[in-house]
């Protein structure tokens, strides 16, 4: 049986992400990121494929020294999504993204008033995005991603993991 590429990732993403982490761990005393769940008129959620981790995710992505939390997640919208927020997003949460990393911190962010651009097309990173219902999520959408999909929508209190 030949192993596709697909399977080569799955297999090689644990060690990569261990490596990754060790080097930030040195080079990096503590990484900030944003996440966003982002609401169309349907009321569905807007997720991302990325290329170098497997799963769904909301997007988002690092903090870039000097810039805020609402500039990177600006940022990582247009990238991901050619969506422009237009608001300003209302803060979700923060929390560590445990268990994977103790040095991460991850603000999660949601309902931004946007404007959403042309349909974006898979780039080196993003492989796919699209907006689905909060009850027909893909398969692989993570269990942190459906977790703060829920904790958004019905208004909970976010857990204080990303798990």
């Amino acid at each position: 049986m030949a192993m596709t590429l697909q399977d080569l990732r799955k297999m090689s993403e644990p060690a990569l992400r261990r490596i990754f982490h060790l080097y930030w761990r040195f080079g990096r005393g503590m990484t900030l990121g944003v996440r966003a769940v982002v609401l169309d008129r349907d009321n569905r959620v807007f997720l991302v494929k990325h290329s170098y981790v497997s799963g769904w995710h909301l997007p988002g992505g690092g903090v870039e020294v000097g810039e805020t939390f609402g500039d990177a997640l600006r940022r990582e919208l247009v990238e991901e999504g050619r969506i422009e927020v237009l608001g300003e997003p209302v803060l979700h949460g923060s929390v560590p993204q445990q268990p994977r990393s103790r040095r991460d911190q991850c603000r999660g962010l949601s309902d931004p008033q946007f404007q959403p651009g042309s349909p974006a097309r898979g780039n080196r990173e993003i492989v796919a995005c699209g907006f689905f219902a909060a009850n027909a999520l893909p398969v692989e959408t993570t269990k942190g991603t459906r977790l703060r999909i829920a904790e958004v929508l019905e208004s909970r209190e976010p857990i204080s993991t990303w798990r």
